[in-house]
């Protein structure tokens, strides 16, 4: 045991030995992820989706006759979310305002009909509750999608606070202008996956799966640089990467734990049966 707390007391003094034991463990955590979970890209996608869906059949896209990593509305999430994420960085890089409040009342109507479709389409699992209307996959997807925006609106800026040493006061989207662009571009990307054409789906699949994981990485990164005390301290992006490398095993690691929680309780990778 002393000899335990001894190595622990040496990695704490010596930056190098933690950035390597840092490594180490997130590579092993890495490797475990990648021989556990189903075989194939499409297989770590839905190890990635298993974490954070129901993956119900019904409720999903599907690929040939297998369904998308995520149901319809987390698909629409998490493409939502990287699509939010990437066209703040292009029109606000390092922006940490808060959106002027027109545009924060667009968000709130987006995250309002997330609920309202969630909601609806919960009741309908139950027989003989009432319900608004008949869901459907592609209302599940711009809701979806909508709600990612909304997360994406949120987490940026915070993002840019809590990391940076020098940010634009300014907010990344500054008008309805720049937002109703970006719900454009939301709407072209639900429609290519209600196409549902292999080609489309495949990359569409792969990215919202990947989605999960950037996610988490962000908000872990963050709550690291706080509890260490390190906010507004760096500059650029390669000052960042142990803390990215910190915030990237630590989502792996919720996501490998809920995973072999749920595979335990369920014993199969596939989503949650209805009917």
């Amino acid at each position: 045991m002393s000899g335990m707390f001894g190595f622990i007391r040496k990695v704490r003094s010596n930056p190098q030995i933690l950035k390597l034991t840092l490594i180490i463990a997130v590579g092993f955590l890495s490797i475990a992820f990648i021989l556990i979970s189903p075989e194939g890209l499409l297989g770590k996608a839905d190890a990635l989706g298993y974490a954070v869906c129901h993956r119900i059949d019904l409720r999903s896209f599907h690929l040939g006759d297998r369904p998308l990593p995520l149901c319809a509305r987390c698909t629409g999430m998490y493409l939502g979310a990287l699509l939010g994420l990437v066209f703040q960085f292009w029109v606000g890089k390092r922006c940490s305002g808060t959106p002027p409040r027109r545009v924060i009342v667009v968000f709130v109507l987006l995250g309002l009909a997330f609920a309202l479709d969630g909601v609806n389409s919960y009741l309908t699992l139950f027989p003989g509750l009432p319900h608004l209307y008949t869901p459907q996959n592609a209302l599940r997807l711009a809701t979806g999608s909508g709600m990612g925006l909304t997360i994406a609106a949120l987490l940026y800026p915070s993002f840019q606070q809590t990391i940076w040493s020098e940010v634009r006061e300014t907010a990344a989207l500054q008008n309805l202008r720049q937002l109703f662009g970006l719900i454009f571009l939301a709407g072209v990307v639900n429609g290519l996956v209600l196409t549902q054409n292999p080609l489309i789906l495949y990359p569409f699949a792969l990215l919202s799966a990947s989605g999960v994981l950037v996610l988490l990485t962000m908000v872990y990164t963050m709550l690291w640089v706080i509890v260490l005390r390190r906010e507004n301290s760096f500059a650029r992006w390669h000052e960042l990467r142990m803390f990215l490398l910190v915030g990237f095993g630590f989502s792996l690691l919720q996501i490998f734990l809920i995973d072999i929680g749920r595979f335990l309780l369920t014993g199969t990778w596939d989503g949650f049966k209805i009917g």
